[in-house]
């Protein structure tokens, strides 16, 4: 499985969408399951399936789809 679609798989996971809703629009807060404590399973799925430890600054600045292939690209991961 590709980078790509890993990171996908954890967002259709974490929050029951579909992988056409994954684009630059979907963004904290655009489904009801990503509130906060959605935000902290998202992070710990990543974490998990990437074998990272994301610092708390990137942890909050998560703020969607298209910003989180930034900040794991500071971790190595590539997309």
């Amino acid at each position: 499985m590709s980078n790509e679609d890993k990171y996908a798989q954890v967002f259709m996971d974490t929050f029951s969408v579909e992988r056409e809703q994954l684009n630059d629009q979907f963004v904290y807060q655009c489904v009801p399951a990503w509130d906060s404590v959605g935000h902290m399973g998202l992070i710990a799925a990543l974490e998990d399936a990437f074998d990272i430890m994301l610092e708390t600054d990137d942890i909050i600045d998560f703020s969607g789809y298209a910003k989180g292939k930034e900040t794991l690209a500071k971790y190595g991961v590539q997309f």
